[in-house]
């Protein structure tokens, strides 16, 4: 017979933190409850791969917490006692163990926030949220140290997180090496040396797992590949991929994180974003561990000051522009853009090298670096005037790490600049000379990356070009743009017309590029 005091504990596919206190003891009046349910496979067009990683990392938790005389629940995805959402779930659940009481954990997704909270709300037994013991920052943190600024500066709050947290200070508050951040040192395009570093990932054949997934009908794109998962299913190999990292990685990291190659899917990047994103690893052993490989002397302070600042800065950072902003961030169109995305965004098929090469990777591997998210895809895509939104979603489905917590203000206001300039201080966009000067992508493509005009003319220019034109009442009195007004203006008025006209006709055929 049951305790006759139970208390249910949802765990959701993003919570997979075994060192959660709740895990402090094991006790035998409470039920952890773990979910595949087409509710969350189902909310967004997801790649197979990271529903696949997800559930098997689920799975994974599961059996370390029964391992260790915990109580677990799991309903799988094809479990015929599925009802497939959480809420119906949650409630057939606490008939069954005669509950009295229901907790969860913060949720970071505002739709799953607003359902638990409004669920709990209502429910005949006390539902209590708790803390998720991850981020280095409460939601309302950033919200609180911008308050009565015009904008909100990554950079402020990046520095306030590091005097708050002493990562990479000396004494009185001085930053290492006598500046904040170093960028400027982190730009450099890579030709082959040094060597990618071996990837020390595990490969997992989940064959059985993508079967379950299927048979139950969840519809899913990209490369399904269950046979060599390489995503982590558990901490201790999210340490190993940490520790592989530091030691091979990190060292080149700095030099290279804004590089792109054809043959370096990788190159120097963590690839620890799934892990920290499904909270396997805290953010503050990750930091720690880059500031010791730089106290050490194993790597360079511009390598970790700007790994150090994609976490402790901009992860933090979005967050608190994301629950700021909720309900309706998502649906920011400063731009007016309503372009559907191309055909081969879901099958690579274009004649773009880069584009090709970088929605071909993320169709392969549910993954590409931020370089190629930012300035390839995101790129054309605030330059080809895609529709923000299905933007948003693509990512959000495509990316193995992706969370919309973290993934819409990427992509709504870094990579589309649709909140008119909430989060970015200026729209990041190029023509073809940034992408051939950080790549090898414009070698043996079908388009010129020299020319404007013309059919094989590389689209990014002529679009680069018109965006500025179309939008320079918004844009031009932008300070980070001076330069690229000025060399506008200096087109005579023929070429501006004859940039236009490329732009419009390349616009009215994106499907064909």
């Amino acid at each position: 017979m049951p305790p006759s005091t139970t208390t249910l504990r949802l765990i959701l596919g993003d919570q997979l933190n075994p060192l959660h206190s709740w895990f402090s003891e094991a006790r035998a009046d409470v039920v952890y409850v773990l979910m595949e349910v087409r509710q969350e496979t189902d909310y967004v067009h997801h790649h197979a791969q990271k529903i696949i990683a997800i559930f098997a990392a689920m799975r994974a938790l599961a059996r370390q917490l029964e391992g260790e005389g915990h109580r677990v629940h799991y309903l799988r995805i094809d479990d015929p006692a599925n009802l497939q959402a959480i809420p119906a779930n949650i409630d057939a659940l606490l008939a069954h163990y005669g509950a009295t009481r229901f907790e969860y954990q913060e949720p970071d997704e505002y739709r799953l926030d607003l359902q638990l909270a409004d669920y709990a709300a209502r429910l005949p037994v006390p539902g209590t949220m708790v803390g998720s013991e991850h981020f280095l920052t409460a939601r309302d943190e950033a919200e609180r140290i911008f308050a009565g600024r015009a904008q909100w500066l990554m950079e402020y709050f990046y520095r306030q997180m590091r005097l708050v947290h002493g990562v990479l200070v000396e004494k009185g508050g001085k930053p290492a090496g006598g500046q904040w951040n170093f960028d400027h040192d982190n730009r450099k395009p890579w030709r082959g040396a040094p060597p990618e570093p071996f990837d020390a990932r595990v490969q997992h054949d989940h064959s059985a797992l993508w079967d379950s997934i299927e048979a139950t009908g969840v519809d899913s794109f990209g490369r399904p590949d269950a046979a060599r998962i390489v995503w982590p299913q558990d901490r201790a190999e999210a340490l190993v991929h940490l520790d592989a990292f530091i030691q091979h990685g990190l060292p080149h990291f700095g030099d290279y994180q804004d590089a792109m190659h054809t043959s370096a899917p990788r190159l120097f990047h963590s690839m620890l974003s799934f892990a920290l994103n499904t909270k396997m690893l805290h953010p503050r052993e990750v930091i720690a561990e880059a500031e010791d490989a730089w106290r050490a002397g194993h790597a360079p302070l511009h390598a970790v000051e700007g790994f150090i600042r994609q976490i402790l800065g901009w992860r933090e950072y979005v967050r608190g522009v994301y629950w700021a902003n909720m309900p309706g961030y998502g649906e920011h169109n400063v731009f007016g853009h309503t372009t559907p995305l191309p055909s081969w965004f879901w099958d690579g098929k274009t004649k773009m090298r880069c584009m090709r090469h970088a929605i071909g990777q993320s169709l392969d591997d549910a993954h590409a670096h931020h370089i190629q998210r930012l300035m390839i895809i995101g790129n054309f895509s605030l330059l080809a005037g895609l529709e923000p939104n299905q933007v948003h979603q693509w990512y959000l489905g495509v990316y193995v790490d992706a969370f919309e917590w973290v993934e819409m203000p990427n992509t709504i206001g870094m990579s589309q600049f649709a909140d008119g300039g909430l989060l970015a201080t200026k729209p990041y966009v190029s023509s073809a000379a940034y992408i051939d000067r950080m790549s090898d992508y414009c070698k043996g493509c079908h388009y010129d990356k020299k020319a404007r005009l013309g059919e094989t003319a590389c689209p990014f220019n002529a679009l680069y070009w018109d965006f500025f034109e179309r939008n320079a009442q918004r844009l031009s009195g932008n300070q980070r743009l001076g330069m690229v007004y000025r060399n506008l203006f200096k087109m005579d008025d023929a070429a501006r017309a004859a940039c236009g006209e490329q732009a419009a006709a390349l616009r009215a055929r994106l499907g064909e590029l």
